[in-house]
Order: C-alpha cells, then structure tokens, then sequence
C-alpha cells in the first residue's frame, strides 16, 4: 500500500514569523498536532506540540512573543506519494518523527501520522517487522518513540 493512500490531504501550513501562540490557535481550531512552516513560498520545517511543550512552554517562553521559526523542527524530513507505508515506517522510526509529510514537486500534498498507519487495517504486523529488523540493524528507540514501538511489539 502506497502512503498516498492513506496521506491526509488537507495540510495546514503558518508563517515562520508568526507567534506560537497564532500557532496554538491554529492547531486547535483545526484539531490537528501539527503545522507546517512557511517562509517566503518555501516549506521551513514543521511545528509539533512537542515542540511547543518542549522549546516554549518548558522553558517559560512567552508564547505571545516567540515566534514559530525559533521553535519549529527543523530540517524537514519528508517522504513521496508512491513510498510504500513500510518504507514510510521506517523512516519515521529511524528518525524518531511520528508526523511525515509527503512531497511531490516540492509542494507539501499531505501528511501520515503514525496514528493514520495504526488506524490501516493490517498494518500492525508490517510495523512490527520493520521494528524488529530495525533492532536485529542495531537501531535503538528514542525515548519518545518508546511507547510507540511498545505498542507494536507488545
């Protein structure tokens, strides 16, 4: 299966300069956990809510006055439409994202979550034998991809 066949196509994008707090407002209008970064008519990264809970809320940043570009993770990792879902998994687990968006001509076209590839009916046994050859390659989950790949193998 293809990642175009599960990609949310509606991708919800903000300005590197504006605010995080213009950031978490977006988020929750649109009830998503990321957005991507925009600077200029070029893709910049991605702000997660990790990365707010991490950069801005941890170190007492006001969200008012920090602007996207100084929390968003960068560079952006991406992958393509016709990249099977194992390939995708993989990618994610070795870079220890859990949000991957899809390019096509340098235009961001979507997005997987690894809850869009948990949610695909049988998918649960192809991440697990990603996971585990992934571990038999000597590749060790960070600790926030833990539970994550718990979830899998338990």
């Amino acid at each position: 299966m293809d990642v175009k066949e599960i990609m949310v196509e509606k991708v919800v994008s903000i300005q590197a300069e504006a605010t995080v707090k213009d950031a978490v407002d977006l988020m929750n209008r649109h009830d998503i956990g990321c957005l991507i970064v925009d600077k200029d008519g070029t893709v910049e990264g991605i702000i997660t809510e990790r990365d707010v809970l991490k950069r801005v809320v941890s170190e007492s940043k006001d969200v008012s006055l920090t602007k996207v570009s100084e929390v968003m993770s960068k560079p952006l990792i991406v992958g393509g439409p016709t990249m099977y879902i194992e390939d995708a998994v993989k990618l994610m687990l070795k870079k220890n994202i859990k949000k991957l968006p899809i390019t096509e001509g340098g235009q961001v076209i979507g997005i997987i979550t690894l809850s869009d590839v948990a949610k695909v009916a049988n998918i649960e046994p192809q991440i697990a034998k990603v996971v585990e050859e992934l571990k038999k390659n000597g590749w060790l989950p960070s600790r926030k991809m833990k539970k994550v790949v718990d979830f899998y193998i338990a």
